[in-house]
């Protein structure tokens, strides 16, 4: 059995952290972790403790840091070749501009993270950044294009709960009295 390293038992201990809700004390773990990573070589999970930061920062509303590691975790996987992670990380930037309310550049993102997971195949992770981004385009005032997307993302989620299938099929009725295509 293999022996945890330093980074992965700080790794561990910033996520039970994050799930606790300790947020400053998790951004500490997860800093640690990739300064440790980092010295290793494994660029990839430093840049994911990047990635952890990220949205860490934007939790305790440290909007500059959050969006510093998130861009750095970004150019490392896009860097790297690592697609699915990249697009994680440019979903986590589109929330957290659309936090700060810049709606047009979150949907960017957003639509970038879409196209990338469409691209490796992971259905679950595009219908689910495709309903955030047409949350993002409602917000921003694209009520149709909006609907139709969050209706896209619905449509390929490999398992919708059952909230999410009352919405689908209210969205049809919609599309289908308003005569909107399908």
């Amino acid at each position: 059995m293999e022996e945890r390293t330093d980074a992965e038992a700080l790794k561990a201990e910033g996520l039970r952290l994050f799930e606790e809700g300790l947020y400053e004390e998790a951004a500490e773990r997860f800093g640690q972790a990739q300064e440790l990573f980092a010295a290793e070589g494994n660029l990839a999970e430093a840049a994911e403790m990047l990635n952890n930061l990220g949205v860490t920062y934007r939790m305790l509303h440290q909007w500059d840091q959050a969006r510093t590691a998130l861009e750095e975790a970004q150019r490392t996987f896009a860097r790297l070749g690592d697609r699915s992670r990249e697009a994680q990380t440019l979903g986590n930037l589109g929330g957290l501009l659309a936090t700060k309310g810049d709606r047009l550049r979150a949907q960017e993102y957003l639509r970038r993270a879409a196209d990338i997971f469409a691209e490796l195949g992971d259905r679950q992770r595009e219908g689910e950044t495709l309903i955030a981004l047409g949350i993002q385009m409602w917000k921003a005032g694209d009520r149709r294009g909006g609907l139709q997307t969050y209706r896209e993302g619905l449509q390929i989620l490999e398992n919708p709960n059952p909230q999410q299938r009352f919405i689908l099929r209210l969205l049809g009725w919609l599309f289908w009295l308003l005569r909107w295509p399908v």
